[in-house]
């Protein structure tokens, strides 16, 4: 008989460590459900990405509790993975840092539904077919979730803070059911969206270099896959040492 084929529902899949994580699962044979509030781009490389793709605003979380029934139709009963990798970092007019002093309420508001809540609700909403695959949940943090960051604002940063918390309560809550929750913590990742001024941190990393996103797409692959299977409650910093 042939294997099962596993199944990985991914939430911000467009670009970056979304789009470096699907590539990942698609090469070693995983079916990837992506979760955007854009349709799917005819130019991404992965075969059977539209009819593996649902349009939701993780910013709208009766969006997203509607999304879950959309997602459980697409699955037999069994979710092997659910990596909670979408989230937002919103900028002030000039493209400034915004803090905890001039970030409004509605910001704050919304870079929390998308970051934190969505997570919340979607690992929540999918808990019975994770249980039946004995699967994992990977949620992506932040260097910013420690430390303040001279890019990432306040809110964002919070959020973050607070899915790393999250990602241990989970664990000691979906653990009975048989199912792992970790999370990466990214630092400076080659991507389209670095902020000028990046290579001024670079220039202080141990490392010496930007991560890339197929880097750490490795890590969260490493943390759905077998090898990992006694790994639940950590936080894995990806980052060239820069939390030292």
């Amino acid at each position: 008989m042939s294997q099962r084929q596993k199944t990985l529902v991914l939430t911000g899949a467009s670009r970056g460590i979304g789009h470096a994580t699907v590539r990942k699962f698609n090469r070693e044979g995983w079916r990837v459900i992506t979760c955007s509030r854009a349709p799917f781009p005819a130019d991404c490389p992965w075969p059977g990405g539209a009819e593996n793709h649902v349009v939701v605003d993780l910013a709208d979380p009766n969006q997203t509790i509607a999304a879950i029934e959309t997602i459980r139709e697409k699955l037999d009963g069994r979710l092997d993975a659910l990596v909670n990798n979408a989230g937002i970092s919103p900028k002030g007019p000039g493209g400034e840092r915004l803090d905890t002093i001039n970030t409004d309420l509605k910001t704050w508001g919304h870079v929390f539904h998308v970051n934190f809540f969505a997570s919340v609700i979607l690992a929540r909403g999918l808990k019975e077919e994770l249980a039946a695959a004995g699967g994992s949940v990977v949620n992506v943090t932040s260097i910013a979730g420690s430390r303040v960051h001279p890019f990432a604002g306040a809110a964002y940063a919070t959020s973050k803070a607070a899915l790393a918390a999250l990602t241990r309560e989970m664990a000691h809550d979906f653990g009975p059911l048989g199912v792992r929750v970790n999370a990466i913590a990214p630092g400076e990742v080659e991507t389209s969206i670095l902020s000028p001024g990046t290579e001024k941190i670079v220039e202080k990393l141990p490392l010496r270099r930007l991560g890339q996103p197929e880097e750490v797409a490795d890590v969260v692959f490493f943390l759905c896959s077998p090898a990992a299977s006694y790994i639940s409650g950590a936080e894995i910093e990806v980052n060239g040492a820069q939390h030292v």
